[in-house]
């Protein structure tokens, strides 16, 4: 029941989409241009318009969607079509960029194509035929095996070599290569800096961080060269990613989440049988699906470690809740995981990336507000006790879900700017009663904690599920305080007095660590304000009284 609850739910979310109109032609790649700072790049959301009709008898239908943003489903069939058409060429350090596109030329029409460094030089190109693939691996030697004994498996990674490194050396050409990793945190607060708004400086960190179009593209051939060995025992089946790569949400440098999907086999299985026989596939039978996706797993990570060109240190991850293979592609310099059939996941991602199309604000704060969450420690990598940046993400849509009015599903209510929307975020959960209420995005309320974990946040499909489980007391505690200090610092002092100082400011000063800071700071934090609404604020924001913190998170 649940499940068919979010379908709907989706369905009607779905809807929000297609009556965008003209003005949403773009889709989610047309974020909020703010005056003074960088557009977003055009593949943060993995939105892109329609490709033009193919015939008189499509246009009806391509025109529609041109005046729309494309739906989650649009952008997956298009970018897995895309990436069945693409090969990936490691290329010497010296390079003539206008000779290498002319010899591949002579094997199909290249679509696009860009360089990257990862191990050394590499090119993406997009062939606009799938069979121009076909044409250059036939012309494509094996590699020599005079000192390693070679698997003759022939994927689409390539490596391009030079038969006179020398003479052709002079005709080397420069490079423009594509980032595949986002600034450093000191470099990004030194533009935050010279912004002109709070606005300006989240839409700047958006900008730096989120995905682009290249390395989009790179996530969807892993996936599609991951699909390649699984199609040897599975011919229906597709890998697809799921998360951050695909929400809108994902960072330069997140993992690569995928998983391994059967839907075509059942839409097979489920088709009505016509005639006075049936006839079936005879198949192996196991006791429980768990057991199977075991077995698939294993099989497809043993392919991966013994024979797939550049997946190295496969672990094959088996016992956990959800079970999963995990690897490193060299190539791409990505960390997969692959898992099987995760509709619930598939869900999720599509939730997300419809609540990052309906207002550029929310992926400008879901980004402040992870980075933030990461330069203090709320956050890891690893896995562990602390907030997750799921978790985090969805702590963000619960917020936007109880302004008044609410910034997300509606669409014709935004008139709040993102500046205030940052401050407000802190300061909603540096008060929220984490003792007593968990966080719904079903319902979009706060209701009763079903349980004593500290953080409750309900799965929106599962909702027997919390996703926050993993976070302890501590953990829960140190985010409420740097809630709390955060909401202080972006109303202390006036921009222009900062900005004076030669001070960060705004979200550039949330981007420092609060134990670096100079203690004498804190002391002088009530001079100037004469808000006595902001006065009895912070005394409110006392965190070295614990009775205070605990009436927030409760013990």
């Amino acid at each position: 029941m649940a499940h068919r609850a979010g379908g709907r739910a989706l369905s009607l979310l779905r809807g929000h989409l297609r009556l965008s109109g003209p003005a949403a032609t773009g889709g989610c790649a047309e974020h909020g241009q703010r005056r003074g700072q960088v557009r977003p790049g055009s593949s943060g959301a993995a939105v892109q318009r329609a490709p033009q009709a193919a015939g008189p008898e499509e246009a009806g239908e391509d025109a529609e969607v041109n005046t729309r943003k494309k739906t989650f489903a649009e952008v997956q069939t298009e970018r897995l079509e895309q990436a069945e058409r693409t090969v990936l060429i490691k290329c010497p350090p010296k390079l003539n960029e206008k000779k290498l596109l002319q010899y591949l030329s002579s094997h199909g029409n290249i679509k696009s194509h860009f360089f990257f460094e990862n191990r050394g030089i590499h090119a993406l190109i997009e062939f606009s035929e799938k069979n121009s693939i076909a044409s250059l691996q036939d012309a494509i030697g094996l590699p020599s095996a005079a000192e390693y004994h070679v698997v003759p498996f022939k994927s689409r990674l390539f490596t391009f070599m030079l038969k006179n490194p020398v003479s052709q050396a002079a005709e080397e050409t420069p490079l423009h290569l594509s980032p595949q990793s986002h600034i450093p945190v000191k470099e990004l607060i030194e533009k935050l800096c010279h912004a002109d708004s709070i606005s300006s400086q989240m839409y700047i960190l958006l900008n730096e961080y989120q995905l682009t179009d290249e390395n989009i593209k790179l996530r969807y051939l892993v996936c599609s060269l991951v699909r390649d060995f699984a199609r040897a025992y599975f011919p229906d089946s597709t890998v697809k990613p799921f998360g951050s790569s695909v929400n809108t949400f994902g960072k330069l440098g997140c993992d690569v989440d995928m998983f391994l999907d059967f839907h075509d086999t059942q839409k097979h299985a489920a088709k009505t049988k016509k005639g006075p026989f049936d006839m079936e596939y005879q198949m192996k039978r196991l006791p429980s699906e768990r057991l199977a996706t075991q077995k698939i797993l294993s099989v497809v990570g043993d392919c991966l470690d013994n024979f797939g060109p550049g997946c190295v240190s496969v672990q094959k991850i088996l016992n956990a809740r959800c079970p999963l293979v995990k690897f490193s592609h060299q190539p791409t310099g990505f960390q997969c995981d692959l898992s099987v059939s995760n509709s619930i996941a598939i869900k999720s991602s599509e939730l997300l990336y419809i609540y990052g199309c309906l207002d550029s604000r929310v992926r400008a704060l879901v980004f402040s507000v992870r980075c933030w969450a990461r330069v203090h420690g709320l956050t890891n990598s690893i896995p562990g006790t602390w907030i997750t940046n799921f978790s985090l993400t969805m702590m963000v849509m619960f917020f936007l879900q109880r302004r008044s009015p609410p910034i997300i599903p509606t669409l014709d209510q935004l008139k709040e700017l993102a500046d205030v929307l940052l401050g407000d975020f802190f300061e909603y959960y540096g008060n929220f009663d984490f003792r007593r209420n968990s966080i719904n995005l079903r319902k979009g309320k706060e209701v009763n904690k079903p349980e004593s974990s500290p953080l409750y946040i309900w799965n929106p499909f599962e909702q027997d599920l919390n996703i926050s489980k993993n976070v302890n007391q501590p953990q829960l505690e140190k985010f409420v305080a740097m809630a709390r200090e955060s909401a202080w610092i972006l109303r202390k002092e006036e921009k222009a007095q900062q900005m004076t100082n030669k001070e960060p400011w705004g979200l550039a000063a949330l981007l420092i660590p609060f134990g670096k800071s100079n203690s004498n700071k804190m002391k002088n934090r009530m001079k100037g304000i004469g808000s006595e609404t902001i006065r009895n604020l912070l005394d409110s924001l006392k965190l070295n009284n614990p009775t205070n913190l605990q009436k927030a998170v409760g013990k």
